[in-house]
């Protein structure tokens, strides 16, 4: 692969790569590791993906590989940060104060959703994926997707009902959203 090419793959995918790492791992040194290994396997064995047109879920099937094959070797398990989700996060250009404190609250409360409907909520709101994409990376129906998105977002809901009790904001509804 060109040095080129290589390099607007990663200007173009890094950072919802690296977000949806972060939303697996649960801290930004194994979420850093994550991505990096995701590039590696993509500079060793991506020249053997037919079609062009698959290569960002490609990507998001070999990062998501990739940590539940650290995790079932018992991989490095780093303790979770204090920092702030999204302290190492690239920086955001000219981001409103309260919708960056929201989305925050939101990164937070994502993290206490089970894994297997945070994967699911993460690939669907945060990265745009239709339903069909997340069933072939995690290897289940579409129905079963649409169950755990489900079941997240109920699990999410609940999350930041907890977390926004203490601050006497009532939580936003997620809304459905059209997968066509």
């Amino acid at each position: 692969m060109e040095a080129d090419s290589f390099t607007q793959l990663v200007d173009a995918h890094y950072t919802p790569l690296y977000r949806f790492a972060l939303s697996l791992a649960r801290n930004t040194a194994d979420a850093c590791d994550l991505t990096q290994q995701t590039f590696y396997v993509w500079a060793t064995k991506g020249h053997a993906l037919r079609d062009s047109s698959k290569v960002k879920t490609w990507l998001f099937t070999t990062l998501y590989r990739e940590f539940l094959r650290g995790r079932r070797r018992g991989g490095r398990t780093t303790a979770l940060a204090d920092l702030p989700p999204g302290e190492d996060d690239p920086p955001a250009a000219d981001v409103d104060l309260a919708v960056q404190l929201d989305g925050q609250l939101v990164v937070e409360a994502l993290q206490e959703v089970d894994e297997a409907f945070r994967v699911p909520l993460t690939l669907f709101y945060l990265e745009d994926m239709p339903y069909q994409e997340i069933a072939d990376m995690l290897e289940v129906p579409i129905g079963t997707v649409m169950s755990r998105l489900s079941r997240g977002k109920a699990q999410l809901r609940a999350a930041l009902a907890r977390k926004e009790a203490g601050k006497n904001i009532i939580p936003f509804p997620l809304s459905q959203r059209k997968t066509s």
